[in-house]
């Protein structure tokens, strides 16, 4: 006999001596433990997805997304609100020790921390163990970071103002009054703090109210600009008197047309 024949190498041997077929494994020895995963754990995906996503689409038919205004960058009264899952930060960085000039300790330092010891929970716990009471440091923390994530999201959406942030979202019909802005009392407008409330269209916003359709006369409006009116401070208008006719005469003559 040569060498080789007949042997079987069950040691050093990488290739096994007798080749399995290539058949699924019969899972008829587990009932109801296990399954094919192709068509039949794909196909319970599949069918859960497509609930999830035929019940979410009826929800955004039945509940549309509000909308706003369109944005203004001059509109310095506006109260930002972010999306829900960035209202902790929001409410971290309103804190003293977190805002103003420690605002990089509010939104890169401390987030950094929190996020970046996650980087040690291997090394903190290293139990095999799969109950949260055998695993005292990955429970601990766990918890801690949602009970702080909870508190600040909580306080967030205490501390808002709901009512001014509707009001200031509102979105107004607008006016058939055409605006010139090329006109001299608009070149006026725009050089003042006017439109950083009133808006650039003169249409008012959550801090003053539009400029159009105004029942006063050109003298009354000058006396506004000077002493002020309810909300409006005085001496916000700095310029001389002759922009000043300008403005007030541009103000007075914006009325709708019916």
């Amino acid at each position: 006999m040569k060498r080789g024949k007949g042997m079987k190498f069950v040691g050093d041997s990488r290739i096994p001596a007798e080749k399995m077929p290539n058949i699924p494994k019969d899972y008829s020895e587990y009932p109801g433990k296990t399954e094919a995963f192709w068509p039949d754990f794909l196909l319970k995906e599949w069918m859960v997805g497509a609930v999830f996503l035929i019940g979410f689409l009826c929800l955004t038919a039945a509940h549309p997304a509000p909308l706003e205004r369109i944005a203004d960058p001059t509109d310095a009264g506006y109260i930002p609100m972010p999306d829900w899952y960035f209202l902790f930060l929001y409410q971290l960085i309103k804190y003293q020790f977190a805002s103003g000039p420690f605002n990089i300790l509010g939104v890169a330092i401390i987030p950094g921390l929190a996020f970046g010891a996650l980087l040690l929970a291997p090394f903190l716990d290293r139990s095999p163990e799969r109950r949260a009471s055998k695993r005292p440091f990955a429970t601990g923390f766990m918890l801690l970071g949602i009970a702080a994530v909870f508190y600040l999201t909580w306080e967030s959406v205490v501390n808002h103002d709901w009512a001014a942030a509707e009001q200031q979202g509102k979105i107004v019909e607008g006016t058939d009054v055409e605006i010139d802005q090329d006109s001299e009392g608009y070149q006026v407008y725009a050089g003042q703090s006017c439109i950083n409330c009133h808006g650039e269209n003169l249409e008012g916003g959550p801090a003053a109210p539009a400029l159009v359709d105004l029942d006063l006369s050109p003298d009354e409006i000058k006396d506004i600009a000077h002493n002020g009116i309810g909300t409006m401070p005085a001496d916000q208008y700095q310029g001389s008197d002759e922009d000043l006719d300008k403005l007030a005469e541009f103000i007075a003559s914006l009325k709708s047309e019916e």
